[in-house]
């Protein structure tokens, strides 16, 4: 039998439940205010929803820390989840109160929102402890990818760019940096993946901040030069076919007419000698 809840003045109380539902009264102050309600989805998850005219979103937050609290308790589940559309901030803040995290986004077809999955498991740390409140922090933060790239030139002066795979214009070798991965780090692991070589790191040149482009979010390159090498360096090259068609030797008309948008502007500006350790390239034509 469900049992009423209490913190305070705030209390649940349970409404006609089901073997799928368990749901309750948001009571505050003696006032009904809402509704919450558990549905079973399998023998160790559970979802979790709400409906209320509480505005402020710490007090409904209280609400679903108790209902969480029954679910891991009382039901026994590993997992409670909810799926809340990407624009309701006030309920989205609401479960992160309560001590739910954001995992991803799923994606509807036609006209619906898309929504934001949250969830809480029942060996997560309480939320009002600093792990817990760091990790519930941590999983809403906004993230920036960061890309490493690297220039090389050869004996004549001329820029190393890659004839990739899933863009018309040629581009400066590196990639995207991997989570918990340092910059320069990840340069040297993605040209050897996607060139086969071993290359040594020298000082950064700039972190060149990309507007979003063509679909692709905004974006910090980590420029690093990586020196002069004989051209004759790729001639030994293992390329990743999924990504890289061929490597070139450019000079500044080829440049021009083959590179990113971002690849000519950067180069350009570090031909002048005076590039600032941090810059923003110019949003590019799509």
């Amino acid at each position: 039998m469900t049992v009423t809840l209490r913190d305070g003045d705030l209390v649940l109380e349970p409404t006609s439940g089901s073997a799928e539902f368990t749901g309750f009264a948001i009571v505050l102050d003696g006032e009904r205010v809402g509704t919450v309600a558990l549905r079973t989805e399998s023998s160790d998850i559970c979802s979790i929803r709400w409906n209320s005219r509480i505005e402020q979103p710490f007090l409904v937050a209280r609400a679903l820390r108790l209902a969480l609290q029954h679910a891991f308790v009382a039901m026994a589940v590993g997992r409670v989840e909810v799926r809340l559309p990407v624009g309701s901030t006030r309920d989205i803040r609401a479960a992160s109160m309560g001590g739910l995290r954001r995992e991803g986004i799923i994606r509807l077809p036609g006209e619906r929102p898309d929504q934001l999955l949250m969830a809480r498991l029942v060996d997560d740390p309480p939320s009002d402890t600093s792990a817990g409140f760091t990790a519930i922090l941590n999983a809403g933060l906004p993230t920036k990818r960061v890309i490493g790239q690297g220039l090389v030139r050869d004996e004549r002066g001329r820029v190393l760019l890659c004839e990739l795979t899933y863009k018309r214009e040629w581009d400066l070798p590196g990639g995207v940096i991997e989570v918990g991965e340092a910059p320069s780090v990840g340069l040297v692991r993605e040209l050897e993946e996607e060139l086969g070589i071993t290359v040594e790191v020298h000082d950064l040149i700039t972190v060149n901040w990309l507007p979003a482009w063509r679909g692709w979010d905004d974006a910090c390159i980590f420029l690093f030069d990586l020196g002069v090498v004989n051209s004759s360096i790729t001639q030994d090259m293992s390329l990743q076919p999924s990504e890289i068609k061929a490597v070139h030797w450019c000079e500044p008309d080829e440049v021009r007419d083959r590179a990113t948008a971002a690849a000519i502007e950067l180069l350009a500006a570090i031909e002048t000698g005076h590039v600032p350790t941090y810059r923003e390239a110019p949003k590019a034509a799509e």
